[in-house]
Formats: structure tokens, sequence, C-alpha cells
């Protein structure tokens, strides 16, 4: 039965971009919204992978959209682009803090560029609960690929029935029960809450 719990980072302890935010950004892109966000999820996962830079992820988004930027603009964007993902649920952290607290092993699996991972890194001590901290942009795995969840799987040393993956994404969560988690899909805090809560009759390391 699973003893370990992996999280999913936004949309379950981090919030996901704010309308206001996505504003900031699009706008500091100059380009029409369903252009830009089109074009900005396209070329999303290499970034997110690690295989370009942030200045090679937005020269590209750049291209595509018939535009040019200069180093000014691009870093302009990185900020506007971090800042929209940096809002975090307390509700959710305080739920992380009741885990590790009560002795619950935690792993964190982001899809994540290199900018973010380290803003994360450097503002939020709560990453200290997680023994493991899967970031796509250092894995080279992103979600939904199996990979991605074996590679937690190998890092925390354990088989997949021993690890409980909660996140809010469907194709996500259903990746994950493919190779053997267990799964929850969030919903809210206290859901993902008692999901955990739930695991109290199995071992757990202390």
């Amino acid at each position: 039965m699973a003893d370990t719990v992996l999280f999913d980072l936004f949309g379950v302890i981090a919030r996901q971009q704010s309308p206001s935010a996505r504003e900031v950004l699009r706008a500091t892109a100059g380009v029409p919204a369903p252009a830009f966000w089109a074009t900005y999820w396209a070329l999303r996962t290499p970034y997110d992978r690690g295989e370009v830079t942030a200045f090679g992820y937005w020269r590209q988004v750049a291209t595509a959209l018939g535009s040019t930027v200069d180093d000014r603009q691009i870093n302009r964007l990185i900020a506007a682009d971090v800042a929209s993902w940096s809002v975090v649920d307390d509700d959710m952290v305080a739920v992380v803090e009741r885990a590790a607290a009560s002795g619950r092993r935690l792993a964190l699996l982001s899809n994540i560029p290199e900018e973010l991972a380290a803003h994360y890194e450097r503002h939020h001590r709560w990453l200290r609960h997680f023994d493991v901290v899967a970031f796509s942009c250092r894995t080279s795995h992103v979600k939904p690929e199996p990979d991605a969840y074996r590679w937690c799987c190998r890092a925390l040393d354990l088989a997949p029935g021993r690890i409980l993956f909660i996140d809010d994404r469907v194709e996500n969560i259903q990746a994950a029960e493919a190779i053997g988690m267990r799964a929850h899909l969030f919903i809210s805090p206290t859901q993902a809450h008692q999901a955990i809560t739930e695991l109290d009759t199995v071992p757990r390391r202390r």
C-alpha cells in the first residue's frame, strides 16, 4: 500500500496563472492573446525539459509570432512569467506541513523551467519537507510521460504502488496509474488532506 505522497506543484500547492498575471505577461509580449497563448504552450515542453534556455524559448516564441525581442524585453518576459506562476495556496502548504510533521515521506514532481525552479528554491522554505524534488528542467522528463513517474520511483527507491500521486490534471493522474501508482485528482486542500490521512493505517517513516 502507498505510504509516500508525491505532489504536483502548479494547480495543487501553487496556483495556476491568474487572469491578471496572464494579461501582464501577454502585454509584455505585445502580441494578441489567442496567438500568444497558443505559441506559449506549443513551444513550452522543451523549455520545461531544460532543452532550451529562457532566452532561447522566448526568441522561439517571438519568431513563431513573427516578431523580434531584445535581451531587455526577454528579461521582462522572464520576470513576468515567473511572477505569473509564483502564487502559492497557503492552505495546501499547511497540508504539506501537516503530512511532514506526521512522519509521512513526501516528494514533488513538476513540469517547470529552470528560472521558476530557482525562484521556488530561493523563496519557499517548505520545499525542505520533500525528500525528492523532481523538477522537469533537471530530470529531462515531463508529465505525463511515463519516465517522469519512473524517475521519481527510482529516486525514492520505491515500487510505484508505494506512492500516492496528487495532481490536478486527469491526463497526469491516468499516466501515474498506468505505471502502478495510486492517484488522487486534486479538487481542494480538504480532499487532498483526507486522501493523505487515509494512508495512516500503513507504516510510515519516523
